[in-house]
């Protein structure tokens, strides 16, 4: 019997988009778009194509019409079935109560900063600070214009990263405070041992 593909991603999105209506691939695009769900999924349109054909060829999506606008390429129009349905429903239960064994850069390198100087370390964290506030204040205005064109429980995920990115903020302030006023000791690097 043949394994079954795991769902990426993008076809999770694409398949909780097809549980609220049915849609063409483009239809799909712009509303991830509007939707700000390029912040959670890496998002483009050729890749969105191939991951809506690679559903209907495992049979979790299917072709209910086809349609023209002018001069524009045909669009075919899909509707999640039973089964996509009930993939999505087991992957997302499956998501939401596992916390996933992920390895982002970030913690290795706060891992390995005792490698630098305190100085520099300094420095990278005020920078990575201004970027990260950036960030958030960037999120917090695009979720109050998202809002404005669809329904809070479409934007939890917005949030969500609104309130992680605040929270390094947060630890990011109060390492840098620490190292400032000297409650976090900080040996420099030991060169040739």
């Amino acid at each position: 019997m043949a394994r079954e593909r795991a769902l990426t991603p993008l076809a999770i999105a694409a398949l909780a988009l097809l549980v609220e209506r049915d849609m063409h691939p483009y239809e799909m695009f712009t509303t991830m778009v509007d939707r700000r769900e390029d912040l959670v999924v890496k998002l483009r349109a050729g890749s969105l194509y191939h991951a809506v054909n690679r559903l209907a060829e495992d049979g979790m999506v299917g072709a209910v019409g086809t349609e023209r606008d002018g001069n524009r390429p045909e669009r075919t129009t899909y509707a999640i079935t039973a089964a996509g349905r009930e993939r999505l429903h087991a992957t997302l239960a499956d998501m939401l109560a596992r916390p996933a064994e992920e390895y982002p850069a970030f913690p290795l390198a706060v891992a390995e900063a005792h490698n630098l100087d305190r100085d520099t370390v300094v420095d990278l964290l005020r920078t990575r600070l201004d970027r990260v506030d950036n960030d958030v204040r960037a999120m917090r205005d695009g979720l109050a214009r998202a809002l404005q064109r669809t329904v809070e429980v479409h934007l939890l995920d917005i949030d969500y990263l609104i309130a992680m990115r605040a929270a390094e903020a947060d630890w990011l302030r109060r390492t840098v405070e620490r190292l400032d006023d000297d409650t976090l000791e900080w040996k420099a690097p030991c060169h040739g041992e």
